[in-house]
């Protein structure tokens, strides 16, 4: 029934959970893929889940999945991949500081391509955090020479069939283009939009956003060593 899956990652957003389902439905009308969304609460210990229920009750497209404890936002992400059964998944933060609307630029060049991520162009951040991210981004490409000039970017497309065989672990959600290409698919970044937060509060400092991918850097030249990755040829 449906193309595309969006994630929608969520922990503690009550404040912004109504906004997203109106900017979510408002794609839904205009997207170029027929699309569902999923929300996968990520052990919110506000009102999000309720307010997630009564969105999923009123809208058929909507689902959710509720962990019963905080486990971050790279356990969020994997749930989401293993529970779709689109052929394309996306994901967005709950905070929309990027468009939905945008997914339809990430879709133009997804038939060609096994991830399409958006860089987010003049962010609306503040000057710590702009700088730790263009910093964090600079570590991560020298370690996995990926091109990527924003993977921290909440927005992106993936085929599915792809984003099922990426192995997670915490912060690898940092990795998606490097873990696509180790299987060989091809990755673009397009630039959209990004907006101020208007409610909430960011769920990211200075040492998730700048130490921690730094260490996250060698757990993936780990993998990369390790990784398996085959072709099957023919069956009998």
């Amino acid at each position: 029934m449906y193309e595309f899956t969006i994630i929608v990652p969520v922990f503690n957003e009550e404040e912004n959970l109504e906004r997203v389902e109106q900017e979510l439905l408002k794609y839904t009308r205009i997207a170029t893929k027929k699309t569902a969304v999923l929300f996968v609460n990520d052990g919110s210990t506000d009102g999000s889940q309720e307010l997630i229920e009564a969105i999923c009750n009123r809208n058929e497209m909507f689902s959710f999945i509720n962990f019963k404890e905080n486990r971050g936002l790279s356990a969020a992400i994997k749930a989401g991949f293993d529970t779709v059964e689109t052929p394309l998944v996306g994901y967005i933060d709950s905070d929309l500081q990027t468009a939905p609307e945008d997914f339809n630029l990430l879709l133009e060049h997804i038939t060609h391509h096994a991830l399409v991520t958006g860089v987010r162009a003049n962010r609306k951040d503040s000057f710590v955090k702009n700088m730790s991210s263009r910093i964090a981004n600079g570590i991560r490409r020298a370690f996995t020479h990926d091109g990527m000039d924003d993977t921290g970017c909440p927005l992106k497309v993936i085929k599915t069939e792809y984003a099922k065989r990426i192995p997670m672990f915490k912060g690898l959600h940092r990795f998606l283009p490097a873990m696509v290409m180790l299987q060989n698919g091809t990755v673009l970044q397009v630039p959209v939009q990004h907006f101020p937060r208007m409610a909430g509060t960011a769920k990211f400092g200075l040492w998730n956003r700048l130490l921690g991918p730094l260490m996250d850097c060698f757990a993936y030249l780990w993998m990369k060593k390790k990784y398996i990755n085959y072709e099957i040829k023919s069956k009998g």
